[in-house]
């Protein structure tokens, strides 16, 4: 599940043009509800200020945009517009600014009507704010283009996006259940770090703390959520097993949603009640909480599920995953985990069964087991570095088709190839960057958007 971003979009005008050519408003304004428009249609919601001429009129956009919660601040040049009316506004925002550097026509040729100039003279308006603004340390993004070219339109949305994603991350509440994996350490960041560099509140609790919650599942509830599971997953396992994964899992998503936590991570080894409410690994609650936007990742790692939350909430299709096994033959990478997928990333129906499960004395847990959907895909670490710093690493691959074994369907599973060749790729990955374990997959090409994240958040892109 996704949450629309916000854009709080800013049109910047010049007074002098209302005073002198009051006319030009009836061409402009039209075009400033068709970018509206347009930038909708990507699935962005669009918080629209009215056109501001003065300081005082960008002052109360500004404000207005604050008021709404908007993820980013959007300025849509309808013509000159110098830049010491909004400059000051702008440099005190907490808000990411793109600069849509577009006009109304398309064409501006040797053939041109030079009354057109009047329409389409906004780019220096842009040019004048942008300087200034970088003056004072303020780094706009800036899309220019005609919005006839889907790739401004899709650039502009994933700047959204990037926002929006940054600001889940940078106020998420994660929930540890267990100890971190004993011994574990590429992801391990002291809690009041994650807090103060990351904005990520982090609560540890043991699985004995859900237990009043489990407790107050009822059967109506369980049957329901296997009538759901029954619709949308291939259900293999025994009801029993079914049963049982479903209680915890609606019993820890009741705790998820009551304490209103945007991310968790769990031990499955703290998980060893050999029967009872608590008596199994809520593995299939983590695949589900992921499809529903809710950040997840294995062995206690509030780092990568928050990571994991916040791309799922704004660009959806992202799992958790890990990098297991090379094959130096093919040329790719074998990524997988225990029994924790977001089922939106499947190649086909996920398939649901009892996962034989030998690590403590608990009952088999019921798991989603798929592919991971086959094309272009990008995967992403969020990696711990010296001085409280953070290396965000990403690379565009491709997902290969699934595996032939007659057991790999035990598997959750994708073999990747990188662009470059696969062991410069996993010298790069940990030589120069430090990458961890543990990862997101996001399914298509979001590199680009990625690079927005990262500097919207403050780490250091690793392409």
């Amino acid at each position: 599940m996704t949450v629309a971003p916000k854009i709080g979009l800013l049109p910047l005008y010049l007074e002098l043009y209302d005073k002198t050519l009051p006319e030009m408003r009836k061409v402009l304004d039209p075009f400033l509800c068709e970018v509206s428009e347009k930038i909708i249609e990507t699935g962005i919601h669009v918080v629209p200020a009215p056109v501001c001429r003065l300081r005082s009129e960008v002052e109360s956009a500004v404000h207005s945009f604050h008021e709404n919660d908007v993820d980013l601040i959007a300025t849509l040049h309808l013509a000159y517009s110098p830049s010491l009316e909004a400059v000051s506004p702008l440099t005190r925002t907490h808000l990411p600014i793109l600069m849509l550097d577009t006009t109304l026509d398309e064409s501006f040729g040797l053939d041109v009507d030079p009354i057109r100039l009047l329409y389409n003279h906004g780019i220096h308006g842009l040019q004048d704010l942008a300087s200034v603004l970088r003056r004072y340390e303020i780094f706009p993004f800036v899309v220019a283009g005609h919005l006839s070219d889907p790739k401004v339109l899709e650039r502009v949305s994933g700047i959204a996006r990037a926002a929006s994603a940054a600001k889940r991350l940078k106020s998420t509440r994660a929930l540890r259940i267990g100890p971190v994996f004993s011994g574990m350490g590429d992801f391990q960041v002291e809690e009041k770090t994650l807090e103060s560099e990351l904005g990520i509140q982090v609560e540890e609790i043991l699985p004995e703390d859900l237990l009043e919650d489990v407790k107050s599942v009822s059967e109506e509830e369980i049957e329901d959520e296997i009538a759901r599971d029954v619709e949308v997953f291939r259900v293999e396992a025994p009801e029993e097993v079914h049963q049982r994964s479903n209680r915890l899992g609606l019993g820890l998503r009741k705790y998820l949603e009551r304490n209103k936590f945007d991310a968790f991570s769990l031990n499955f080894l703290s998980f060893d009640y050999q029967d009872g409410p608590l008596g199994t690994v809520p593995f299939l609650e983590c695949s589900k909480a992921m499809a529903r936007g809710i950040g997840y990742a294995g062995e206690g790692d509030v780092l990568t599920a928050s990571l994991v939350g916040a791309l799922q909430s704004a660009f959806g299709q992202t799992t958790f995953t890990e990098i297991f096994c090379p094959d130096w033959k093919g040329g790719s990478i074998f990524l997988s985990h225990m029994g924790e997928v977001n089922p939106e990333v499947a190649a086909a129906e996920p398939r649901l069964y009892e996962k034989d499960f030998s690590f403590t004395p608990t009952q088999n847990p019921a798991v989603l087991t798929c592919a991971i959907r086959p094309g272009t895909a990008t995967l992403v670490n969020l990696a711990p570095a010296a001085h409280k710093k953070f290396n965000l690493i990403a690379a565009r691959v491709e997902v290969l088709e699934d595996g032939t074994h007659p057991d790999i369907e035990d598997w959750i599973r994708a073999w990747i190839r990188p662009e470059v060749p696969m062991a410069r790729f996993l010298e790069v990955y940990s030589e120069q960057f430090g990458g961890t374990h543990h990862s997101a997959l996001m399914l298509g090409d979001r590199m680009k958007a990625l690079e927005a994240f990262s500097r919207i958040a403050g780490f250091h892109f690793c392409p």
